[in-house]
């Protein structure tokens, strides 16, 4: 057997994740206008557009058209009016920029927010699909909202986001959750009004999915809060990770063109945003679609960089798109923070080409030297699976040298469990979980030991922190995050909250650093330089 075929299942039938209905008892009750209706476990469901991962893998050449009139009806300005909407929020930073605009909707419809279920008039669940857990809580929160909705039998609870592009939850919910009103995926946010209007007026159960990614959206109004701003730059992604089911619930990679994004960031900084984040599932391959121009994410970066806003993040990044030309603009620094994550996933080559991430061991690490090379003081995170199918004791012990190798301060870690539809589901889960949970507890004190020691090196120095808040558990202590993203706490005056400060760090602990209150940034006239981590 070929290394790449170690751990494999024999093969099989292959599924066929395309099949959408197999209810005996599912009867069609009308057909119009592409629309189907089916009268299941004793209610309509009109479905518009199913779930279907096989599409959802296809990638063509279709020109993706950018569409600017994206306006409300005339008759759904007033809709909301009177009316109470609530979303909770699963997952990455893409779901909460994908609550965002639906926020935005709401509200151009007259809906009004609120975090009360029982005063809600239309709950949605923004889910993620990348881990079981937490498609685990949505299904939780969905057998919890049952009883409010026999309570109040005109409230609309819908399930949107990834989850709802996969065709074994839509599925699920079918036959368990038949109270759900509404079920809608990642490609059609923008068509919410219409959806909302379907569900409430016609008391039926409504699914539109696209699984093809369809066009990008401009001009869709947004609810943000606070002092960052999530910012896309592209959609979807074309990896293809084995594990992986985002391409299937994303789609294929599309770039905003660079004036509508730099258009967009101009707009926050006169609204006085301090920091906004670039996202994308892979913002570093933003522009490789581009058929009309040579622009990629470094000239991107460079253009932002002129943008009087005081911190630019990105995230997530993939170590085989980030190339030399990103490396030399983010060492220009100025708002281009030195905080940068890197999901590497796994230090060990022969895992990580079962997980098709293609690159190896030694070329992540090479990429590791030349940022290094050009940012001294870069801070550097990452994602990291333990447990992947045939990973064996030594390869996870590469994984360990490859963290320590690479100075990783700080790591998002996972045991690896398979999702339905990607190849690694069909390869043998042979690793034990008794072994897994061993290794993700070995990981985890080697990040807390990096994670203080990178801390430490901050010991005595003064760095610029963004003040958020209060501490969530002293009402006396401000909470904040440097430019690197290590968060800080200190006593200081509550008029600090929403402004930058400076601070002289007097304790690093594991997870974070306290400190001490200097003043305002804007009132000091030059203040020292630190030698990294601010």
């Amino acid at each position: 057997m070929t290394k790449e075929g170690q751990g494999r299942q024999a093969a099989g039938p292959a599924k066929d994740y395309a099949k959408y209905f197999d209810f005996s008892g599912a009867k069609v009750i009308a057909e119009e206008e592409g629309k189907t209706t089916y009268r299941i476990n004793g209610r309509n469901v009109q479905i518009s557009s199913p779930p279907d991962l096989r599409e959802g893998k296809k990638r063509g050449k279709e020109e993706i058209r950018v569409h600017y009139d994206t306006g409300i009806g005339e008759d759904m300005k007033t809709f909301g009016a009177g009316r109470h909407y609530c979303i909770f929020t699963y997952g990455c930073q893409m779901n909460e920029h994908d609550t965002e605009i639906m926020r935005g909707l709401f509200e151009e419809m007259g809906y009004t927010a609120t975090e009360d279920k029982a005063r809600a008039d239309v709950i949605l669940i923004n889910t993620c699909a990348v881990r079981e857990n937490a498609e685990d809580k949505v299904f939780g929160e969905l057998g919890h909202l049952k009883r409010l909705k026999l309570e109040k039998p005109d409230l609309v609870l819908g399930v949107c986001g990834c989850m709802s592009q996969e065709v074994s939850v839509v599925n699920r919910i079918l036959q368990k959750h038949p109270h759900v009103d509404l079920i809608f995926g990642t490609h059609n946010i923008h068509r919410l009004p219409e959806l909302l209007k379907e569900a409430h007026y016609g008391k039926e159960m409504v699914v539109e999915v696209w699984s093809k990614e369809g066009d990008i959206i401009e001009n869709l109004p947004k609810k943000r809060e606070g002092l960052r701003a999530w910012v896309n730059i592209m959609y979807g992604c074309d990896k293809f990770c084995t594990y992986c089911i985002v391409p299937y619930t994303r789609g294929k990679e599309r770039s905003r063109v660079p004036e509508d994004v730099i258009a967009e960031v101009r707009e926050l900084a006169r609204q006085g945003f301090k920091e906004i984040t670039l996202l994308g599932q892979n913002v570093n391959a933003y522009g490789k679609d581009f058929a009309d121009r040579n622009y990629r994410f470094g000239d991107l970066m460079d253009d932002i960089r002129k943008i009087d806003i005081p911190r630019v993040r990105f995230t997530t990044s993939h170590p085989r798109d980030f190339d030399d030309r990103l490396i030399e603009v983010l060492a220009k620094g100025g708002n281009l923070v030195e905080h940068i994550h890197l999901p590497f996933q796994s230090g060990s080559s022969e895992v990580l080409k079962r997980m098709s991430r293609k690159y190896t061991r030694e070329q992540f690490l090479s990429l590791v030297g030349r940022i290094r090379a050009a940012m001294p003081n870069a801070v550097l995170t990452s994602d990291i699976i333990v447990g992947f199918p045939g990973e064996t004791e030594e390869q996870f012990e590469e994984t360990i040298e490859v963290v320590r190798e690479a100075g990783i301060s700080m790591a998002y870690t996972f045991i690896y469990s398979p999702r339905a539809g990607t190849p690694a589901a069909e390869m043998e889960d042979n690793v034990p979980y008794e072994a897994k949970q061993r290794r993700l507890a070995r990981l985890n004190e080697v990040i807390a030991e990096m994670s203080l020691a990178s801390n430490q090196e901050l010991a005595g120095q003064i760095v610029e922190v963004l003040v958020e808040g209060e501490s969530k558990n002293n009402a006396n202590v401000l909470s904040g995050r440097t430019r690197s993203n290590k968060l800080i706490h200190f006593e200081g005056p509550k008029s600090w909250i929403g402004q930058f400060a400076m601070v002289r760090v007097t304790q690093p602990q594991t997870w974070f650093i306290r400190a001490e209150a200097i003043g305002l940034a804007e009132e000091a006239v030059e203040w020292p330089k630190t030698a990294g981590g601010v």
